[in-house]
Parts: C-alpha cells; structure tokens; sequence
C-alpha cells in the first residue's frame, strides 16, 4: 500500500522504529579528483518480530539514510518472538565475523554489544545472551547478525511446517 506523503520519505505506520547504526565517509578518486560520498547503515523494525536491514550510499547523508530506510523497509524478516527470545540458538558467520545468539530466560535483557543490540531491539526481543567472534566491524556483524536471524525464521518454518503435517497425518 503506497502512501500520499512523496517526499517524507519516512513509514506510515507510527509503530515502526529505526535507527542509524553506521555512517562512513567513502571516497573514490576519479580524474577530476576525489568524490566524496557517504553509506548508512540502517536498521528499521516494528518491535514485533519484523526487522529488516539496509546500506543506503549517497552524495549527503540525509539521502543515504533516507535510501537505507527503504532498503531495510524492503528487505524485512519475520522472527517469532518466544516469550522475549528466539526460539533457537544461532551460530552464524559472514566474511570474517563470527556471531552467536542464545535465548534467554526472561529478565535477563539484552546482552548484546555493538550493532546486535540495535537488530535485536528492533526486532522486539526482550532476552537475549549475544557473543562476537572475528571481527568488530559493524557491517559485518550486522549482516552476520541478520543473517542468523534469517535462520531463525527459516528454522521456525520448517518446525511449523513439520507439526502441522505430523498432525494432519495423525488424524488420517
């Protein structure tokens, strides 16, 4: 469903959240020189189990996180949120970064460091333990972050898929 407001830019739902997590000044040397841009890292969610991940370039920055914001926006996954925790641990790794997600008891909070918090925050987790392993690059734990996530949901489809067939099989 599109919405009338062109150039906000912004969601229209008043419930979504998001939240810059990175933004660099890159560089590229032409043969006029130097053009300067900038890349946000932006991730966007609504604190219900949908979070989603974009890396917006543009000439200023306003205009990078705009287009990371839609990115993200495109790009969502949904993570069944079991009593403030992900159902299953998850060790998962991109390029040189290695990161795990274990579930946790309820009242622990949010042991995550870096760009984990910021993903599992949006995702509306409540109890999480997170390690990072490799490197302390935020774009790359950020993808590895979201990555696992993705596994999360795959893994949580498939037990769906399994019980209902089990059940639908059982009754015949």
């Amino acid at each position: 469903m599109r919405s009338n407001n062109r150039g906000s830019g912004r969601p229209t739902d008043p419930n979504s959240y998001e939240q810059v997590i990175q933004i660099k000044r890159v560089s590229k040397k032409t043969k006029g020189g130097s053009l300067v841009s900038f890349a946000a890292l932006v991730v966007t969610g609504d604190k219900k189990g949908m979070v989603g991940l974009g890396l917006g370039k543009a000439p200023n920055v306003a205009d990078a996180i705009k287009k990371a914001v839609r990115l993200a926006n495109r790009n969502l996954v949904k993570i069944p949120v079991v009593k403030g925790t992900i159902p299953y641990q998850m060790k998962e790794k991109f390029g040189a970064a290695h990161i795990i997600l274990k579930p946790a008891p309820s009242g622990t909070g949010i042991i995550a460091g870096g760009s984990i918090r910021s993903i599992v925050e949006a995702a509306g987790i409540t109890d999480i333990v997170s390690k990072i392993l490799g490197t302390t690059n935020k774009l790359s734990n950020s993808y590895a972050t979201f990555k696992a996530l993705k596994s999360v949901e795959r893994l949580s489809q498939k037990h769906e898929f399994l019980k209902n067939y089990l059940k639908s099989n059982s009754t015949n």
